[in-house]
C-alpha cells in the first residue's frame, strides 16, 4: 500500500512538474483536431521559420538560470542593444554579411557594458534577480526611446532626407525596413547564405542525434561510467529519431506536402548548434563549474573561494551579449525593424518559451529551450486557427496567446514558491 502511494505520489508531482508542458501538447493537438484549415506544409512553414528565428534568445537564458540568477528578464537589454548595432548599420547603409558582422561585433559590445552594469545591480539586488530584470529592461527601454526619439536628430545632426529618420529630421521612424541582401541591406543576409529543404534537414537532424546518442553510449561505456548509460531511455529517443528519419525519407520518395514547407537556413541553424554546443562546454570548464557552485549555494561557494559577485556579473555579461545576437538574427528574419516595440516583448516570450519546456526558476537546459521553442511557437500558430474554427473570430486566438504567455510565467513561479515551501516544511520536520 506504501508503495502504492509512493507511486501515486512521483506520478503527481511529475505532472505537477510539466503541467504547463502538458497543457501546451495538449493544446496543439486539440488545435488540428478542431482546425481543419491547417496543412502540414503550413504548419512546418510557420513553425520552422519561428524556431529558427527564436532559438538563440531563448539560449541565452539558460546561463543565467544555472548562475542561480533565476529568469533573465534582462534579456531585453541586449535585445536593445542588437537593434542599435542594427540601426548604425541601416544608417551608414550596410548591408550583406558585411554588415551583419558589423552588427554582431556592436552589439557585442554595447551589450557587453550594459550587462556588466546590469550584473552589477543584480549584486545589490540579491534573492530579487527577476523583479531587478524586469524593472532595469523598463528603465532601459525609456533610455532607448529617449536617444531614438529625441537625441538622434536634436543632438546628433542626421539628414532628414535619410530613409529612416522621419520627415521633420529628429527621431528615428517607428518602422524601418532593412532591405534586401540584394539591395545592400540586412534582410536575410544570415539565413539566404545557404538554405536546404526541410525534409533534408530533418534527415540531417535525425542522423546526427542517433550517431550522437551511440558516441555518448560508447563513451560512457570506454571510461567506465555505465551507470551513466539509461538503456530505456537510449531505446526510446534512438526509435524517435529513426521514426523522424523514416517520415522525412517517405516524404522524399512520395512528394508528399511536406517537400512544400520552405527551406531550412543552414548557417542559422549552425549558429544555433554553436550556441548549444558553447553552453555545453563552457559547463565543463572552471567557470562553469563556478556558475554551478553560485547557482546552488551562493554561501558554499563563497566558502571555497569563488567570487560570487564576479561570476554572477560574467553570467550576465555572457547573456546579453548572447540576446544581442539573438535580436540580431531575429530581426533579419524579419526583414523590418520596429524600432519602439520589437524589443518590448522579448523578455516574456522568450522565458515563457524556456518555462513551456519544462525548465524551471532553478533548472535550465538545452533540451528545455529548443523543445519549448517548439512547443511555445506551435500555440502561437494554432491560436487563430482555434479561435476561427471555435468562435468564428480568429482575434479570440489572440488575445489567448497573451493569456497563455503571462500564465506560463505565473504558473511557473506559483511552482517555485510551492516547492520552497515544501522544502521549508521537510527540513522543518
Amino acid at each position: 500500500m506504501n508503495g502504492l502511494n509512493r507511486n501515486s505520489n512521483g506520478a503527481g508531482s511529475w505532472i505537477l512538474e510539466n503541467l504547463v508542458t502538458i497543457i501546451f501538447v495538449a493544446f496543439t493537438l486539440f488545435g488540428f483536431m478542431v482546425s481543419s484549415g491547417v496543412s502540414m506544409a503550413f504548419f512546418f512553414s510557420e513553425l520552422s521559420s519561428r524556431v529558427f528565428r527564436n532559438s538563440f534568445l531563448v539560449l541565452s537564458l539558460i546561463i543565467p538560470v544555472l548562475a542561480g540568477l533565476g529568469l533573465n528578464f534582462g534579456i531585453v537589454i541586449g535585445a536593445m542593444s542588437g537593434q542599435v548595432a542594427i540601426a548604425l548599420a541601416r544608417y551608414f547603409e550596410m548591408g550583406g554579411l558585411s554588415g551583419l558582422l558589423f552588427c554582431f561585433a556592436v552589439a557585442m559590445v554595447v551589450a557587453a557594458i550594459c550587462g556588466y552594469f546590469t550584473g552589477k545591480l543584480y549584486n545589490k539586488t540579491r534573492g530579487q534577480e527577476m523583479i531587478a530584470s524586469l524593472i532595469v529592461g523598463f528603465f532601459a527601454n525609456g533610455i532607448y526611446q529617449f536617444l531614438f526619439l529625441f537625441v538622434v536628430g536634436m543632438v546628433i545632426a542626421v539628414p532628414a532626407t535619410h530613409p529612416m529618420i522621419k520627415p521633420d529630421g529628429i527621431g528615428i521612424r517607428m518602422t524601418v525596413d532593412l532591405v534586401p541582401v540584394k539591395q545592400g541591406g540586412l534582410k536575410y543576409a544570415l539565413d539566404n547564405i545557404y538554405q536546404i529543404p526541410f525534409v533534408h534537414a530533418l534527415l540531417i537532424v535525425a542522423i546526427g542525434l542517433l550517431v550522437l546518442l551511440a558516441v555518448r553510449y560508447w563513451l560512457n561505456i570506454r571510461k567506465g561510467r555505465e551507470y551513466l548509460n539509461n538503456r530505456s531511455s537510449l531505446i526510446v529517443n534512438g526509435a524517435l529519431c529513426l521514426a523522424i528519419a523514416g517520415v522525412a525519407v517517405h516524404a522524399m520518395v512520395t512528394k508528399s506536402e511536406l517537400m512544400m514547407v520552405r527551406k531550412v537556413p543552414v548557417v542559422t541553424g549552425l549558429l544555433i548548434i554553436g550556441l548549444c554546443v558553447f553552453t555545453v562546454l563552457i559547463m565543463k570548464t572552471k567557470l562553469g563549474q563556478d556558475f554551478r557552485s553560485v547557482g546552488q549555494s551562493q554561501h558554499t561557494a563563497e566558502v571555497s573561494g569563488i567570487n560570487v559577485d564576479r561570476t554572477r556579473i560574467i553570467a550576465t555579461v555572457i547573456s546579453t551579449v548572447l540576446a544581442a545576437w539573438g535580436q540580431i538574427i531575429y530581426l533579419q528574419n524579419m526583414g523590418t525593424l520596429n524600432t519602439y516595440n520589437a524589443h518590448t516583448q522579448i523578455g516574456m516570450f522568450s522565458v515563457a518559451a524556456l518555462l513551456v519546456g519544462g525548465a524551471s526558476t532553478s533548472k535550465a537546459s538545452i533540451t528545455h529551450a529548443l523543445f519549448g521553442t517548439i512547443l511555445f511557437n506551435a500555440m502561437f500558430i494554432m491560436s487563430p486557427e482555434i479561435g476561427q474554427s471555435l468562435f468564428g473570430q480568429a482575434i479570440l486566438g489572440e488575445y489567448f496567446r497573451t493569456f497563455m504567455v503571462y500564465g506560463v510565467i505565473g504558473v511557473a513561479l506559483g511552482l517555485h514558491v510551492w516547492k520552497a515551501n515544501k522544502k521549508s516544511r521537510i527540513t522543518v520536520e
